[in-house]
């Protein structure tokens, strides 16, 4: 019995701790150690709500669910972690950010910068690092409040939520100077400076100078669960998918990404691992159907569950981008990698003359 009491009070504490500080929210409104997010593209011809309709998974959820919220709402996920920015009293207390975006909200973009979009919050207990694909989002601070541009409501996007501890912001900081974001609001100042002075070069525009190009760091989330951040600088001038990730990841891959950008880079099955761009996609519950052209989100996924791999992140697969800095974080799990897997309804072979239907048969 005494032991029951202990573990319940721990639950407690941790809960407390979690819920006091800054986190990751799903759409309860509780803290989670990580989550997904897949805004889902807006049919032709619909009313506005459905371009702001997602799908969401956590750790608890074992797969897709149907996003209980819209994205402009402040009571779904993103609208809640993003809200604490917007909040007086994460202004009062000390608190560090970043955002950043290659298209940010009202200012012009730059194509020498990263291909890069995110948010860092952060205090001096925990914080969260949110990946995401969506242009003009999210608002600057003095917009004082969460809002959803209506550029974002045709096509698909993607969030990968992880909610870190202090320690490991430095890590962060240091990728960020890899993928060189364009950084259109920040506040590292004080402790957050000196502890974390990779996170303050990066937002000043800062980058790293001397070989590698390249670097992949092990990150491990607050509730302990392990992701590895991939990060590449301009100087890589390589494609991060065909060039680098999946002989990282010793696996085939197939990528979803922006099919509308110029100078598109086609399958590739050059090196001892594939990379297979994925044309169509579905989820099954809802049964929804569409195609890459109208989804502007970027993840990939290994074409067999062992080892697993599912990767979110920013970059697409074209030439430019071949010469700009990105990345993507990627885990080993097999609720997630079934949840993206499940997706992939057809894809384009490295011939280029022809689709493949995946099965459903395949991807169970």
């Amino acid at each position: 019995m005494l032991s029951i009491l202990l573990w319940l009070l721990s639950i407690a504490i941790l809960h407390n701790t979690v819920s006091g500080s800054i986190s990751c929210y799903d759409d309860s409104g509780q803290p989670v150690d990580w989550y997904i997010v897949y805004k889902l593209p807006k049919p032709h011809h619909s009313p506005i709500a459905e371009g702001m309709r997602y799908m969401y998974q956590d750790g608890s959820t074992q797969g897709w669910v149907q996003g209980r919220r819209l994205m402009n709402s402040t009571e779904g996920a993103v609208g809640r972690t993003m809200q604490q920015l917007y909040t007086e009293a994460v202004r009062r207390q000390e608190t560090a950010y970043v955002l950043y975006n290659d298209e940010p909200p009202n200012k012009l973009s730059s194509s020498l910068k990263g291909h890069t979009k995110g948010v860092i919050l952060l205090d001096r207990t925990q914080g969260f690092w949110l990946l995401h694909s969506t242009p003009h989002f999210p608002p600057s601070l003095n917009e004082k409040e969460y809002a959803w541009p209506h550029s974002a409501l045709p096509n698909g996007q993607t969030f990968l939520c992880i909610t870190f501890p202090y320690s490991q912001f430095k890590e962060i900081g240091n990728q960020l100077l890899f993928t060189e974001p364009q950084v259109y609001d920040y506040r590292v100042e004080g402790t957050f400076a000196q502890d974390l002075p990779t996170l303050l070069n990066a937002s000043e525009g800062k980058h790293i100078e001397e070989e590698p190009w390249n670097s992949s760091v092990a990150l491990t989330s607050l509730g302990g669960k392990e992701f590895i951040s991939f990060a590449k600088f301009r100087l890589f001038s390589d494609d991060l998918y065909s060039g680098w990730l999946a002989q990282a990841l010793t696996s085939d891959l197939y990528v979803q990404f922006w099919l509308r950008s110029r100078g598109i880079l086609p399958s590739n099955c050059s090196g001892h691992f594939r990379v297979y761009n994925v044309k169509e996609l579905a989820f099954q519950h809802p049964a929804i159907t569409f195609l890459s052209m109208v989804d502007h989100s970027k993840w990939c996924v290994g074409t067999e569950n062992n080892p697993g791999w599912a990767c979110v992140g920013d970059m697409n697969r074209n030439r430019a981008e071949e010469q700009r800095g990105g990345g993507t974080i990627c885990c080993s799990d097999a609720a997630i990698w079934k949840a993206f897997h499940s997706l992939v309804q057809n894809y384009t072979d490295c011939d280029g003359a022809r689709d493949h239907p995946v099965t459903w048969a395949v991807i169970t």
